[in-house]
């Protein structure tokens, strides 16, 4: 695989799907890349010390070449393993690697990454330094805009200033904090408080940074306004609980003719991909369960979504549940 050149890739960060555990699966993404030609994806997080014992690189790495421009996820801690995983994501043909100093669950802190190293500046600077000088990839790291007590205007400056020195290219910031005791992960993307004006003001204080917005943006109108004060904006769960409210970003951040998309004309798109995965022995489910929100608040939505997920599951789905979907969506003008 080799990754798209750099004048298609560049300025892809202005709009991006955010890393979702057993949400952005290269199934997803091929979902995804129907609705935006021009999105930066990225893959789920994969942990550089799973990375390195694995012995099934490729079911970790491989994506399809429709994905591009993408980005690969990496949580760790070693900037051994990482400068690794950074030659790996190169040789695989991922457009960037970022590093993972976001997540605050109690699993991913056991193994001391994610949010908790936003207490460790110098080490996440190690790890960026190791990582850029393995490879040629843009490094850029997801991070909070503070941890518990350290979340001072003074303190986000200090980090990011940090992690700028070591090479670090883009900061792709959800702008609140994160609870790393008392709070589970879904509660920590809800219960701190939403504080733009952080990243807006870090911005403000060093212009020449890429800096990137996370968190609470549920519409591309949302997107476009943020844009107006910082370099780029990320959307989690709300494109993947509504794929095609996001069928307009292509025109509206990137200036592309638009679309018109509907869910049949995304179903039709994802068949090749959908051929493909069952002759490699893929089961249909794979791709049909990111199906489901394509279709809703619209008359019979909730009927056909319990049929694709019926006749989907089964274990001998084959490509024709797809296109009798696709059929009754015509039928009914989705």
């Amino acid at each position: 695989m080799t990754g798209q050149s750099s004048g298609s890739y560049k300025n892809s960060y202005k709009f991006s799907v955010a890393p979702m555990l057993d949400c952005t699966d290269r199934h997803f993404r091929v979902l995804m890349r129907q609705v935006s030609r021009k999105a930066l994806l990225y893959t789920e997080m994969i942990v550089a010390q799973a990375l390195h014992h694995s012995n099934n690189r490729k079911k970790l790495l491989d994506f399809d070449e429709i994905e591009h421009p993408i980005a690969i996820q990496i949580g760790g801690d070693d900037p051994i393993l990482l400068a690794e995983a950074t030659k790996l994501a190169e040789t695989w043909g991922y457009d960037e690697i970022n590093l993972n100093i976001g997540c605050p669950s109690s699993k991913v802190q056991s193994g001391n990454f994610g949010a908790c190293l936003m207490a460790n500046p110098s080490l996440v600077a190690k790890c960026v330094e190791a990582m850029v000088n393995a490879s040629n990839l843009p490094v850029t790291v997801k991070h909070r805009i503070g941890i518990d007590n350290l979340d001072s205007d003074a303190f986000l400056k200090e980090f990011v200033d940090h992690v700028a020195a070591a090479g670090a290219k883009r900061f792709s910031i959800h702008a609140r904090k994160a609870l790393l005791k008392g709070l589970n992960p879904k509660q920590n993307r809800n219960i701190p408080p939403l504080l733009y004006e952080k990243v807006i003001n870090l911005k403000k204080c060093r212009p020449s940074l890429i800096i990137e917005l996370n968190g609470g943006l549920n519409t591309p109108n949302d997107c476009r306004k943020i844009l107006e004060q910082v370099d780029g904006a990320m959307v989690g769960r709300a494109a993947y609980k509504d794929p095609l409210l996001w069928q307009t970003v292509d025109e509206i951040i990137y200036g592309e003719k638009a679309q018109n998309l509907n869910a049949s004309k995304v179903l039709k798109g994802l068949i090749p991909y959908t051929e493909k995965h069952l002759s490699k022995g893929g089961r249909f489910w794979d791709i049909a369960k990111h199906c489901l929100q394509l279709v809703k608040n619209v008359p019979g939505a909730k009927q056909w979504r319990n049929e694709i997920s019926l006749q989907g599951i089964r274990p001998e789905a084959n490509l024709s549940v797809l296109e009798e979907c696709i059929e009754k969506l015509e039928d009914a003008g989705l």
